[in-house]
């Protein structure tokens, strides 16, 4: 298990992808890619949780693949904008806590 920060995971991306003339791809390009990953992530899930079994000439994929590939993109498309994923999800969980407070059913504790 690491305990990598999203800041050592956004640095750990940059230097990888600024060893590379090319750098960061534009965003649309990025946006393309990233719809490209989620439908890998869906076909896998469908696969391993729906009703579409995988053909035996298929390549063996996972879940955990897949995420770590969004997850990849996800990354660079922010380092490439200069936003700060810890502080997004930050201001995401805030809206979450306060916005939907009562939405949910709670756990008795």
């Amino acid at each position: 298990m690491s305990d990598k920060s999203l800041k050592d995971l956004q640095q750990e991306v940059h230097e990888y992808i600024s060893q590379f003339k090319e750098g960061y791809f534009s965003p649309l390009a990025m946006m393309a890619r990233m719809s490209e990953e989620v439908g890998e992530l869906a076909r896998e899930v469908n696969h391993r949780f729906g009703e579409k079994p995988k053909k035996a000439t298929e390549e063996e994929n996972s879940i955990e693949l897949e995420l770590g590939d969004i997850l990849f993109i996800t990354i660079c498309f922010a380092n490439s904008l200069g936003i700060d994923l810890a502080e997004a999800h930050d201001k995401i969980m805030h809206k979450f806590r306060t916005r939907d407070a009562d939405r949910w059913t709670r756990v008795d504790t």
